[in-house]
């Protein structure tokens, strides 16, 4: 089958791979710009560049499938391909009609949940942040709303309350390499079925997440902190404000302590345990101080001393 692949991140990697060693032609690739990323803020290739110059695949980087020079470029490459399927998965911008229709067996996407819930761009993250027990994957033929086609397979997982969203990420993008190959054998036999979803998700849409919403906020309950802090990690990691300095938490529990503290006091200086909103506190297990390295929370106590009821930022 000859493929046209647009991805973006490392999560769509693990299905480009799975498409080729199926046997499957990717005839071309196409993924966001190069942006500058890191520190240095160097110039950087996709994940999904970097796999398809590997494989010596074309790739394709349109500022806009929806218009302009561009947009009309990239159309007539796809009618010079000539696709029998577009695969889609995290590409990060809408397909328009002409696109969504120009393959003969339509346009898949491989969407991190099981739809309809968590449509959007951070269904992972999202779906632990609220404190889910299970997840999956799904694969669905695109039509123009976002994330509403219909469903044709899915794959189930269990999302352990220790989980994190980078422990998830991996874990789906694996299932979604899986599933993609087999609906991409039941769409050139003919046994593909399609499952219509209603039109109301049973949670929000899962918005992208914010720069400032990783600023914890500890007038939450320790338990949505708890699972914000898991959701958050490894990247782009949540975090707070010690005497001036970022430092990241990429680890946390909850504590067995209760203070009457403010919140976002140390309450425990010999465990890094830090009051919520509900009086309940969260104990910091793996930081990261600003200009510092990683490291266990109990690494960074035997160098530092914090003083009780001092308020984190």
């Amino acid at each position: 089958m000859k493929v046209v692949f647009m991805g973006t991140p490392d999560f769509a990697v693990k299905s480009a791979e799975s498409i080729l060693k199926a046997g499957h032609e990717i005839a071309a690739v196409f993924t966001r710009q190069d942006k500058p990323r890191n520190r240095g803020k160097q110039i950087s290739a996709t994940p999904v560049k970097e796999f398809a110059a590997e494989h010596g695949i074309p790739v394709i980087q349109p500022k806009s499938l929806k218009s302009g020079e561009d947009a009309e470029n990239a159309l007539l490459r796809l009618h010079e391909i000539n696709p029998d399927v577009i695969v889609v998965v995290a590409y990060g911008q809408i397909l328009p009609k002409s696109v969504l229709e120009l393959p003969r067996l339509g346009c898949v996407n491989v969407h991190a949940s099981l739809l309809p819930k968590y449509r959007g761009a951070a269904p992972i993250q999202r779906c632990i942040e609220n404190g889910e027990t299970r997840s999956g994957v799904c694969t669905m033929r695109m039509d123009e709303g976002l994330d509403t086609g219909d469903v044709i397979e899915r794959c189930e997982v269990e999302v352990p309350d220790d989980m994190t969203g980078s422990e998830l990420w991996d874990l789906l993008a694996e299932k979604g390499g899986e599933l993609i190959v087999s609906t991409l054998k039941k769409l050139a036999d003919g046994t593909a079925t399609f499952t219509k979803q209603p039109e109301e998700s049973p949670v929000g849409y899962a918005k992208t997440i914010s720069k400032e919403e990783l600023h914890l906020d500890f007038g939450k309950p320790a338990e949505a902190l708890y699972n914000f802090i898991r959701a958050m990690a490894d990247t782009p990691c949540a975090y707070t404000v010690l005497e001036g300095k970022r430092m990241k938490v990429y680890r946390a529990r909850i504590s067995e302590k209760r203070s009457v503290l403010p919140a976002g006091s140390i309450a425990d200086t010999k465990r890094f345990a830090v009051v919520c909103g509900d009086g309940n506190c969260i104990e910091f297990t793996e930081i990261q101080p600003e200009g510092g390295k990683r490291m266990s929370a109990e690494a960074y106590l035997r160098g530092k001393k914090l003083t009780e009821g001092i308020i984190l930022e």
